[in-house]
């Protein structure tokens, strides 16, 4: 057998003011060191190979920060190079790829199909596609006729990248040995949202899908969350089942999962706070740290992350003992890192990309901390991903201690404040700039974690999204879409 495997993955939020060019991608290829990367899904497609003896040819791995429509050039070189390295390989007997789901480029609504397609066409109908995408994700029609599996991360945050990549690997190696017969079927849930599985009911939820793979002909169940935040016709969450061989048992099975998945959309209702309306509530606790998570100015989500709300909120209510992680703001990292370490400097921080970001702030900081090569580690279920955050400082201004980057990047672990030798359990507040993928960093030593709905890019509150294309027939606008 020999297989190929390769990918571009990145999310787009269509409102980001961010556009996603060639510079934002990181690109892995052949011979690179891949130490640095954000690739655990083809360790285990190289480990599934190596232990059958099959041979492994690895094409291209592009990713980048999720941001704002990719542009058309940059999406078309980067396709075209992956599918050219396809076609080069021949002939396959399996293509992995491992894609986001929610790539929209110029010209492009939906970029993973328009992959998947083309592979379909080169490689013909006898070989087997498998395709692992992030649970944030549209899954279409399309790429099921043109795939053999589709198998997405079941956890968020993400920390089953790996194992759902070994999971597709089983799938699509057993079929190409005539083992079995992926079959899949999708099912529309009518439903928008965001839905963390740390928290019930979405983790029973997550379990009963798990505990029902592997029995009777079912191979696999992937809930397809969608992302919010892409203005594409065909966002919305649906349920994807494959079994073996047995279409009207994976539609029937869709719909059932499905449909529990919509009994549950009240239960899963979030409403995150204010600004005003966290600090009261982080405030109260009677210990910290208190976790307050900035969702709207999540780069995870494509937002800048540069924006000054909370953090001028702080400073104009006089709250100290605090940490805040990680705003963007490369210009102010290099006059810091200019200054050198024990600086006092007045310096102009954020509100860079325009009013989603909030206005600059003209502060009087002192350098404590410079890194110049800064690396979080996002937590796991096997190893932790190594996440390359670029330079970065510790700013501290009327005791907030601010940790500015000059590469775009979430707040996956503590580590953005342990790193500068700040211990996060002494803090009273810490104030991350993400909306889930914290959490597992962050759960274990927090006194109490705040979800708040700031002014920002990735509005945590969906109907207030200025929708131009989505199909809004569907919950929360509807209560219910199916009566």
């Amino acid at each position: 057998m020999k297989v190929f495997a390769g990918g571009i993955s990145t999310e787009t939020n269509t409102f980001s003011p961010m556009p996603t060019g060639m510079r934002d991608f990181s690109v892995i290829r052949p011979g690179d060191d891949f130490a640095e990367g954000m690739a655990p899904a083809f360790d285990q497609f190289r480990l599934g190979a190596q232990e059958r003896n099959w041979e492994y040819v690895f094409g291209l791995y592009a990713s980048a920060q999720p941001a704002g429509i990719t542009t058309r050039a940059t999406y078309e070189s980067l396709r075209d190079e992956l599918l050219d390295r396809l076609q080069a390989a021949l002939p396959v007997d399996i293509v992995l790829l491992a894609l986001h789901g929610a790539m929209v480029a110029d010209g492009y609504d939906d970029c993973e199909t328009d992959i998947i397609n083309k592979a379909r066409r080169i490689v013909g109908p006898q070989a087997k596609i498998g395709v692992e995408l992030d649970l944030h994700c549209d899954v279409t029609q399309s790429m099921i006729d043109s795939a053999d599996a589709i198998v997405l991360y079941k956890e968020y945050p993400h920390i089953d990248i790996a194992n759902r990549a070994v999971d597709l690997f089983h799938i699509i190696a057993d079929a190409a040995e005539g083992k079995t017969d992926p079959t899949m079927a999708l099912f529309d849930c009518r439903m928008i949202g965001l839905y963390l599985t740390s928290f019930e009911p979405m983790r029973g939820f997550v379990d009963e899908m798990m505990a029902m793979e592997g029995k009777d002909g079912i191979l696999s169940i992937s809930l397809v969350h969608c992302f919010p935040w892409g203005d594409v016709t065909t966002c919305g969450a649906q349920a994807l089942v494959i079994t073996d061989g047995d279409a009207d048992r994976a539609a029937r099975v869709a719909e059932e999962v499905g449909c529990k998945f919509f009994s549950l959309r009240h239960e899963l209702d979030q409403e995150p706070l204010s600004i005003d309306e966290a600090l009261a509530q982080a405030l109260a606790a009677p210990a910290g740290p208190v976790v307050i998570a900035d969702r709207a100015d999540n780069a995870g989500g494509g937002a800048p992350s540069d924006s000054t709300f909370m953090l001028k909120a702080l400073l104009e209510r006089g709250i100290d003992n605090v940490g805040l992680a990680m705003m963007w703001d490369p210009i102010a990292v290099q006059v810091a890192i200019s200054g050198g370490e024990g600086a006092n400097l007045d310096l102009r921080l954020g509100g860079k990309m325009g009013p989603m970001s909030g206005d600059p702030l003209d502060l009087r900081v002192t350098v404590t901390g410079i890194i110049e090569d800064m690396i979080q580690e996002w937590p796991q279920q096997g190893d932790p991903l190594r996440v390359p955050c670029g330079e970065a400082v510790r700013l501290h201004c009327n005791g907030i201690d601010i940790i500015v980057g000059s590469k775009r990047v979430q707040v996956f672990s503590p580590d953005v404040f342990s790193n500068f030798g700040i211990d996060p359990l002494r803090k009273r507040l810490l104030v991350v700039k993400s909306a889930q993928h914290f959490y597992a960093g962050f759960a274990p030593i927090a006194s109490e974690i705040v979800y708040m709905a700031a002014p920002g890019a990735v509005a945590p509150r969906y109907r207030e999204i200025p929708y131009k294309r989505v199909d809004l027939r569907k919950y929360p606008w509807v209560d219910n879409p199916f009566a």
